[in-house]
């Protein structure tokens, strides 16, 4: 057997020691840190840390968690511990712009990306062949007034079927219920196609031609039931001009979503993001 390789992180009240009391009890049992991150917030005082901890053989999951219980007891931290070798489970929704899933699929095909996406859900079948080709279970459930609420519960019952971590919305073109956007808050990521808090809703790239922007980008943000003002977890932009057209703004802007989507959906699966009211800690490598 190898070392195991867990990820901690937490947040709470700053104040001296958190940091020492926490490594100690790591040294205890021959625990080596392999990354660590750390963040203090002075306007709330609170304190955020990451640390990727190299475990020895035979030392698990399990035994790390009690010995690092009195210390998130005295420190009152909100702590989670997970240990990366378990594979993490994708959702990914779809409907007929594919390019941000594609690129999902390939990150996680060359192992940049480590996750296991165990269905496709689109409201059109114009993804399924691909799904075929990956051999991934697709599913085609069109979306309507009448049968919103049926197809959304049929996804959380997916959700609990397949175990899955995370549901990515891949330029998925349905707005989800303030009902499921409260119950699954923080496990479902979305790609906006425009640099937000600016051009919400729909066609954003026709609204910031038609406002002359010098720069166009891309937004992954957490689903909330405001639409498209959940907590941002990644950003990038790119500059154009004025002779552009509305549809080369589309065409850049596609590279753009599929870049910003997996490097969101890669920093939450290897928990890097910290939710923190409407806005996030990101610990990039």
């Amino acid at each position: 057997m190898a070392d195991s390789l867990y990820v901690l992180t937490l947040s709470c009240a700053d104040k001296p020691g958190i940091v020492a009391a926490v490594t100690t009890e790591l040294a205890d049992f021959g625990a080596n840190i392999a990354e660590s991150d750390q963040f203090w917030d002075r306007v709330t005082n609170q304190f955020f840390l990451r640390i990727a901890i190299l475990a020895p053989e035979g030392v698990t999951l399990e035994s790390v968690q009690r010995a690092l219980d009195p210390v998130i007891s005295r420190f009152d931290m909100k702590a989670k511990l997970v240990d990366t070798a378990k594979r993490p489970k994708v959702i990914v929704m779809v409907s007929k712009f594919d390019h941000a899933m594609l690129h999902l699929l390939y990150q996680i095909r060359v192992g940049w990306m480590d996750a296991e996406v165990v269905a496709i859900v689109s409201n059109h079948t114009d993804s399924q062949r691909t799904a075929e080709h990956e051999g991934i279970p697709y599913h085609h459930w069109p979306v309507n007034k009448e049968n919103k609420a049926e197809q959304e519960e049929k996804l959380l019952k997916l959700v609990k079927e397949t175990g899955a971590d995370l549901v990515v919305l891949a330029r998925y073109m349905q707005v989800l219920s303030d009902s499921l956007s409260k119950r699954l808050f923080g496990k479902i990521i979305n790609i906006h196609h425009s640099f937000l808090p600016s051009f919400k809703g729909a066609k954003p790239y026709h609204q910031a031609h038609a406002r002359g922007v010098k720069m166009i980008g891309a937004t992954a943000h957490y689903v909330t039931p405001d639409l498209d003002e959940g907590p941002i977890i990644e950003q990038d932009a790119e500059r154009v001009s004025h002779a552009l057209s509305a549809d080369d703004f589309v065409a850049r802007g596609r590279d753009i979503e599929s870049r910003v989507l997996a490097r969101a959906v890669k920093y939450h699966l290897e928990n890097r993001v910290m939710i923190v009211g409407n806005k996030t800690i990101v610990f990039t490598p």
